[in-house]
Formats: C-alpha cells, structure tokens, sequence
C-alpha cells in the first residue's frame, strides 16, 4: 500500500507535530521534575508534582501512540519502509520502547510521587521524576538527530533489488561456496 501525496504529506505533519509535542512535554516535564526536586516550597513542590501528573497522565500516552501509529503507517505507505533503512527501524524500536517506558515506568512513577506529596510527605525520591524525563527527552533528540540526517543506509532487506513497481525482483541469487 502507498500513500498518495496528500496522504503522505498530511500525516507526515501529523507525525511530526505528534513527535515535537511528545518531545515538549519531556522538556516540561524535566523542568517541573528539576523545580520539584530543587524547591524548598510545599506549595511549588505541589505544583510540580501536580502538573507532572497531569502531563503524564493525560497528554504523554496519546503523543506517544499518535507518534507510533502514525510512523508505522507512514513507513509501510513510503518507499522508506519498516526495515529497509536503519534509521527508521531504530526509531521504530526506540519509539516502541519509549511508549513501553512512558505507560510502564515514567506515569506510575510519577502518580507514586503526586500521591505522596498530596499526602503531606516529601518527594519520595529525586530519581523517579527526573530519571524518565531525562531518558526520553535524549531518546527523543536522538530520533530527531537520525531522521534529519538518515545515517547508516539500508539494511539487508533494502538492499535487496527492487523493481520500479515496488516488488522485489526474481534476480538468481549468487551461489554459496
């Protein structure tokens, strides 16, 4: 299946704005875990804690699937493919296990901490609001970084001969000694 221009065009602003706002709220979520974790106010450690929360909980999953989904379906409908050029199946990985992170890791550990500073206590630990903000947000710099310059060239599968129509060609393959 190939996306015509149009398609393509539109989800492709669709992804990357998925992916820049996915990217934003890392930062905003590393700048309020930094304040919470660094303040000596009740009130701004509460504020932090809270907004984290509701980043995390509200805005971070359905960026992190609209950015997933809407890669998956750009590279299968593109000449780039899933796993024809290293860099897309870097990022498909990386966006993968972010997403895995994000559900599984950073959003409970974020409600943990909101639930025990509602509750009158302390930041329970530094770690757990500014560990999952500094992973992603490197993680998601480091997929901007290889989606505007495409290292590594193609894999094994994209190197193979391709006709003009997309299908692979029926090329004998060299024997083995």
């Amino acid at each position: 299946m190939r996306l015509n221009r149009p398609a393509r065009r539109a989800l492709l602003v669709v992804h990357v704005v998925a992916s820049a706002g996915w990217l934003g709220l890392s930062l905003g979520l590393l700048a309020l875990g930094v304040t919470a974790a660094t303040t000596a106010s009740p009130g701004a450690l509460e504020a932090g804690v809270r907004a984290m929360q509701l980043f995390a909980d509200r805005l971070l999953l359905p960026l992190a699937l609209l950015t997933l989904l809407s890669g998956v379906v750009l590279a299968l409908g593109t000449p780039w493919g899933l796993a024809r050029h290293r860099w897309v199946f870097t990022k498909f990985w990386l966006t993968l296990a972010t997403t895995a992170a994000t559900a599984f890791v950073l959003r409970p550990a974020v409600d943990s901490a909101a639930e025990a500073v509602a509750a009158g206590g302390p930041l329970p630990d530094t770690g757990d609001v500014l560990f999952g903000p500094v992973v992603s947000l490197s993680s998601y710099v480091f997929m901007t970084v290889i989606s505007l310059l495409k290292p590594w060239g193609p894999t094994r599968r994209g190197r193979r001969p391709r006709t003009t129509a997309g299908t692979r060609e029926s090329a004998p393959r060299p024997a083995r000694s």
